[in-house]
């Protein structure tokens, strides 16, 4: 019995160990999306209908006409021709094409364990959370993209926020859950164990108002903003100034970061004295050095194409390592 269960364990481990490749993937893609500008080129939405491309010159006339008659197409593109139009397509197609793969990845797999009787208890709980998650990300996503098609042709780095968090907690659940299948539930952990994943979270949010704003494209020096270290124009909107002032957007990503990497290099030495060390440790510490370094960069060349993916693609293994850190059974309180 206990090896059918283990099996049964592993497939399941298996599934959800995919779906997160699958979702690292989208977030990848989804950060090129942004970075290229793409994502207002496709002005529908055909949730159904959506998974084919336009295959003819007429339907491909069709929308770019609807594109033309876009805020973004008016203000920012209108020197644009539809062979330019096809590259900003193709990104925001495939974003929402691996989006409808990612659901049906979870939900036909998540049928068949529930028709063979393999989903019980908490992993049906939490795999019927995922699945509901996932839906409701695909209507953030156009709810994302229906704020820049509005006046403005920028969409609101609110509804990014809440679209890529989203995209974090879905990953975090989800790869939790792979671990409790894969090596079972983790034991002692203390409250402070989570700090490094607090803290990693915290600065990925204050990324994602960087990325809605386009602050990265102020103040491109470090550690410098202007001639000091807090930029004058920090607090000039009042309450709402760290969710509206691109430069205090930037200047709150950049301390978390700062903070995060200090609070990683404390915990990771406590951690090392008081247990043994492993790999988990060590590839925490690694992808915070490297994240930091590479976030440095992408600031002082102003946010790259190739740069910015590979800085997001970062913050996925990073928030990914403290998870698995904080997966591991660990010896006594500090």
């Amino acid at each position: 019995m206990d090896t059918l269960n283990q099996n049964i364990n592993l497939k399941l481990a298996i599934w959800l160990f995919a779906l997160c490749l699958m979702i690292v993937a989208m977030i990848f893609i989804g950060g090129v999306t942004r970075l290229t500008g793409s994502g207002l080129s496709m002005v529908e939405w055909r949730p159904f209908l959506g998974f084919l491309p336009p295959l003819t010159e007429t339907e491909w006339t069709r929308v770019f006409e609807l594109y033309k008659l876009s805020p973004e197409f008016k203000q920012i593109n209108s020197w644009m021709e539809i062979s330019d139009f096809k590259f900003i397509f193709f990104w925001e197609y495939f974003h929402r094409v691996w989006g409808r793969l990612i659901g049906l990845f979870i939900l036909i797999p998540f049928l068949y364990f529930i028709v063979t009787k393999k989903l019980k208890n908490k992993i049906l709980l939490r795999s019927s959370i995922i699945l509901c998650l996932v839906c409701v990300q695909g209507l953030i996503g156009w709810w994302m993209v229906k704020s820049g098609l509005n006046e403005i042709a920028t969409v609101s780095q609110y509804r990014l926020s809440v679209h890529l968090s989203m995209a974090f907690i879905i990953l975090g659940i989800s790869f939790w859950t792979a671990l409790d299948l894969f090596e079972g539930a983790p034991k002692n952990l203390k409250s402070y164990d989570i700090i490094p994943l607090l803290f990693i979270s915290l600065t990925i949010i204050a990324g994602t108002f960087v990325s809605g704003m386009d602050a990265g494209l102020v103040y491109n020096t470090f550690p410098y903003m202007g001639d000091t270290i807090i930029p004058i124009e920090y607090g000039n909107l009042g309450f709402i100034d760290p969710f509206e002032n691109p430069v205090t957007a930037q200047f709150h990503h950049r301390l978390f970061a700062s903070i995060t990497l200090i609070i990683i290099i404390i915990y990771s030495i406590h951690y090392i004295i008081r247990n043994p060390m492993n790999l988990r440790i060590i590839l925490l510490l690694f992808a915070i050095v490297c994240q930091f370094i590479m976030g440095v960069f992408t600031l002082l060349y102003s946010v790259p194409i190739t740069l910015g993916a590979m800085h997001q693609f970062g913050g996925v293994l990073l928030f990914l390592s403290a998870i698995w850190l904080l997966h591991y059974p660990r010896n006594n309180t500090f």
